[in-house]
């Protein structure tokens, strides 16, 4: 998937504009940085296009992971996207969905291996069948 598609994905499925997507993929992606080790946010960084890989660049400090709940992850994402946490939740499933279609499923599988469980809100909409696109 390229960059272009991957953002209008996410503008549709938050019914933003596209610049707004960019700011919410930005910060889903920077708060999923935090939370997997390096290894594997390098993994899904070279399958993502290449303006989605800056806000997964690992540094010394990240080759571990943080070890933060749902909860927290939705609030980081809330912060930096400057949302409330209700939106955060919309946000972060809409950009779930669309790592899972950019990706291989074996990267998706691997992500999401990494999160515990109380994580399953979150991102059980990009592992359902048929999730796709939302149209308008």
């Amino acid at each position: 998937m390229n960059y272009d598609t991957f953002v209008d994905q996410v503008a549709q499925r938050t019914s933003t504009s596209s610049q707004r997507a960019v700011e919410l993929i930005e910060a889903t992606l920077a708060t999923l940085a935090d939370r997997l080790t390096g290894g594997e946010v390098l993994d899904l960084a070279v399958q993502l296009p290449e303006p989605l890989r800056l806000p997964l660049r690992p540094t010394p400090a990240t080759e571990a992971a943080e070890r933060f709940g749902a909860g927290e992850f939705v609030a980081r994402v809330a912060l930096r996207a400057q949302i409330d946490e209700s939106a955060a939740r919309d946000v972060i499933s809409a950009v779930f969905v669309t790592i899972r279609e950019a990706v291989t499923g074996g990267e998706f599988d691997e992500l999401v291996v990494q999160l515990p469980r109380d994580y399953r809100d979150i991102v059980e909409p990009a592992m359902a069948p048929g999730a796709t696109l939302r149209r308008r």
